[in-house]
């Protein structure tokens, strides 16, 4: 499953070489990232009212380009690995034809305690998979 999202770079989000501060790249995988779930049909909700959440375990960035104020950006999120507990997503930025960040994005299934859990099976989505 393939998801993208569109956003626009904001001025306070730019540092004093006026382009995107490394940091915020952050928050634009993870806006990306809760889109992809809705798209696959994950209940964030629900997972989170029966005690369960979904960790971010390792975020693996490269760099390629810089974004800068008022750019529009497509993140591209897809699942690369997936395994009974946690899985990866490979999330792209570009800006037109311009690839400004790769991301690997590792997750883990938690429980209420925040422990690693196998994925219960109406959580366990096809679009999960890659």
């Amino acid at each position: 499953m393939n998801s993208e999202c569109t956003l626009k770079v904001r001025t306070y989000e730019c540092d004093s070489y006026s382009h995107v501060n490394n940091a915020n790249y952050l928050n634009y995988l993870e806006f990306a990232r809760y889109e992809y779930l809705k798209d696959i049909g994950f209940d964030y909700k629900k997972a989170i009212e029966e005690g369960y959440g979904v960790y971010i375990a390792r975020i693996e960035i490269d760099y390629k380009k810089p974004a800068f104020t008022d750019d529009t950006l497509v993140i591209k999120s897809r699942p690369i690995k997936k395994g009974a507990v946690s899985g990866t997503i490979l999330q792209e930025i570009w800006r037109g034809e311009d690839l400004l960040i790769e991301a690997k994005v590792t997750w883990a299934f938690v429980d209420s305690n925040g422990m690693p859990a196998k994925i219960p099976p109406e959580f366990d989505l096809p679009g999960l998979k890659p």
